[in-house]
């Protein structure tokens, strides 16, 4: 099982367009956080890094569904896949470490944000003015969210051979269950299926927890999705 996801890791960083992934995702978060006026941490005068977590679930939607979308589909399409099937691995090692390997791309992706949380402590006034347990509470919601979001993407990649499909399922179920039930819950003002939509959000549950207040409910909400989630993955790979 190590030596599988040392392989989904390695795979990633041999190729370019893994660097290539890595440095659009930063780039786009710092032109976020430093640069564009309306959400520049420069121009809005407090210590806060507010900008950061509000649209790093955006970027992650595209993000890790092309992290994801070939960890299982390109091993169906070059015809690897039923050669790993054969390996004394059991499916749902198969699934863990590829699973692991797409949790860990994520977090090295997020580590160089914990710059920004530096950057702010200097540029405080006074010097650390800033709200250390909220950053911190709010940067594990952020890993949370990316965990599902693997979760996801790697069940799309196990439905189809082809990439591009794996991606596009990927982003659209992701978008579906981060904003789609909370635009439904603005139509659904004052009826009871608007709370139970609002239950099931992934952005509702996000948004609790970037208070910097990691609730067991909204933990466990992320972990019954990943549970689900890679759960309907290893039952359509043993149907296959």
């Amino acid at each position: 099982m190590l030596s599988l996801y040392l392989k989904e890791v390695n795979a990633f960083f041999n190729n370019l367009s893994g660097y290539l992934i890595l440095s659009v995702f930063l780039v786009s978060l710092g032109l976020v956080v430093w640069v564009f006026p309306d959400t520049s941490v420069l121009d809005y005068g407090f210590s806060d890094l507010e900008p950061l977590f509000i649209y790093t679930p955006y970027i992650f939607t595209f993000l890790i569904p092309a992290i994801t979308m070939k960890m299982i589909a390109e091993e169906k399409r070059s015809g690897t896949w039923e050669i790993l099937l054969t390996s004394p691995l059991g499916s749902t090692q198969i699934i863990l470490a590829k699973y692991f390997a797409a949790l860990t791309l994520i977090i090295v992706a997020l580590l160089p944000t914990l710059v920004y949380y530096f950057s702010v402590v200097q540029l405080g006034d006074p010097v650390g003015n800033i709200d250390h347990a909220g950053f911190f509470g709010s940067w594990i919601g952020l890993v949370f969210i990316g965990a599902v979001f693997a979760s996801i993407g790697l069940m799309c990649s196990a439905l189809t051979a082809h990439q591009i499909v794996a991606f596009i399922l990927g982003v659209f179920i992701i978008f579906l269950m981060y904003f789609g039930w909370t635009a439904l819950v603005q139509l659904q003002v004052m009826s009871p299926l608007a709370l139970f939509l609002e239950e099931i959000s992934l952005s509702f549950h996000y948004q609790s927890m970037s208070r910097g207040v990691i609730d067991a409910q909204n933990v466990s909400y992320f972990l019954s999705v990943i549970i689900i989630s890679l759960g309907l993955t290893g039952l359509w790979i043993r149907r296959k």
